[in-house]
């Protein structure tokens, strides 16, 4: 999920954005914009289909990248341009499963990569650390664009997914010819995190608090108790997605990976310092704590039903995006926008690739 800081500083923020009519959008998601920047080429409009259109993925792929055996799916040509789209918690590669043959049916070669820790992502080495603090699965994403020979790529995410794609955007921006940030700028900053935030910001953090603790790590590491905390915390953070049970037991699946309590855990505990890092990770993450700039062309969503995502048209965030730059906040839609809002989001990437 986003960082804590980021909302506490933003609640009772009103809304600044004008809204504005977006052709190819999702039926059931309106949206407000804001731009501060020119727009390039003019860009595509992507057609527009139900949720739930497609439920799987024609094609589901490996390749070992740095420490880890990468599952991933690919859709598209395989010589078009690049689009990796990046997954949070507690979600798996099907939140794009609508998004992925929107894109390719445009051109674009899209490969969506579990990430550590999740689906038919492994480890290569038993005696690897289940390290799981941001940089480390920033680097995981280097090393399968490496391993691809993907010189450049458009990055698109959503929790997890979105600070991967800021930091990657952050610390290696000739890797990233354009970014979609959903939730907007999400780079962990550690010592803030230390500060208490308002209440009602630490209680959408329940479950952070609950990983802290003994009780939250037996959940974690009993497959069935942590597949039931992740159904019930779908239900919270997406309050108008009405997903049946097949849906959620497609991405459920990717949470009996051996390494799932592990890498979640470590995350979480990581992200309040209850925990310290891998010094080999060191270095990035002295970089991230200064919160750098990211001037890549961006567009940033804010789902306006998610808990963790503040009220407002993006301003609490905007100073970190220093290239060209559009905001949108999409009208009833919760934290897993991309599933949720599939048209709205592949939208969204065909925009930042045209900024």
């Amino acid at each position: 999920m986003i960082n804590r800081r980021t909302f506490s500083k933003a609640v009772g923020l009103g809304t600044g954005a004008a809204a504005v009519s977006l052709s190819g959008l999702q039926t059931n998601a309106s949206a407000a914009t804001t731009s501060d920047q020119p727009s390039g080429t003019s860009a595509p409009t992507v057609p527009t289909i139900a949720t739930g259109t497609h439920t799987e993925f024609r094609t589901l792929k490996h390749v070992k990248a740095g420490v880890l055996d990468i599952g991933y799916a690919e859709a598209g040509p395989a010589h078009g341009p690049v689009v990796i789209c990046l997954h949070g918690w507690p979600y798996d590669i099907h939140s794009f499963v609508d998004v992925a043959p929107l894109l390719a049916d445009l051109g674009y070669r899209v490969l969506v990569p579990y990430l550590r820790g999740h689906g038919s992502t492994r480890f290569l080495s038993r005696h690897t650390p289940r390290n799981a603090e941001q940089s480390a699965i920033a680097l995981d994403i280097i090393a399968f664009m490496d391993a691809l020979k993907i010189e450049k790529a458009v990055l698109a995410g959503f929790d997890w997914g979105s600070r991967t794609a800021d930091i990657i955007a952050a610390l290696w921006p000739e890797r990233v010819k354009a970014l979609l940030s959903t939730s907007g700028y999400l780079i962990t900053n550690r010592k803030a995190q230390l500060d208490p935030a308002l209440p009602a910001v630490e209680h959408n953090w329940w479950y952070q608090w609950y990983f802290a603790t003994d009780r939250g790590k037996k959940t974690m590491e009993d497959e069935d108790k942590r597949i039931a905390l992740c159904r019930y915390v779908w239900t919270l953070v997406s309050p108008n997605w009405k997903f049946d049970d097949a849906t959620f037991a497609r991405t459920a699946e990717a949470f009996k990976n051996p390494d799932y309590a592990a890498i979640v855990l470590y995350n979480y505990r990581w992200r309040i310092g209850l925990i310290d890092g891998d010094r080999r990770y060191d270095r990035c993450e002295k970089k991230l704590a200064a919160q750098p700039p990211i001037g890549v062309p961006t567009v940033t969503l804010d789902a306006a039903l998610d808990p963790f995502t503040a009220p407002g048209d993006g301003s609490t965030y905007r100073s970190h995006f220093t290239g060209p730059y559009l905001h949108r906040t999409i009208a009833n839609i919760g934290h897993n926008l991309p599933q949720e809002a599939p048209t709205t989001f592949a939208q969204a990437v065909v925009d930042a690739d045209h900024l």
